[in-house]
């Protein structure tokens, strides 16, 4: 399940738990496990890689 422009909530059961991050022009995508996606111009595509990891 991937938050939207959040804090990413606690990992349970072993699930990912994403959230995207606004860091100036950019938006990263990381998750609980302490994943990070690259940074990303667009939301959408940082959207795209939280739930490419959290489902991959």
């Amino acid at each position: 399940m991937t938050q939207q422009d959040g804090s990413p909530s606690p990992r349970i059961d072993g699930e990912h738990r994403t959230s995207t991050v606004e860091q100036g022009r950019f938006c990263l995508a990381r998750c609980t496990c302490g994943w990070r996606g690259p940074a990303r111009r667009a939301r959408s595509t940082a959207r795209s890689d939280a739930e490419t990891h959290a489902h991959g």
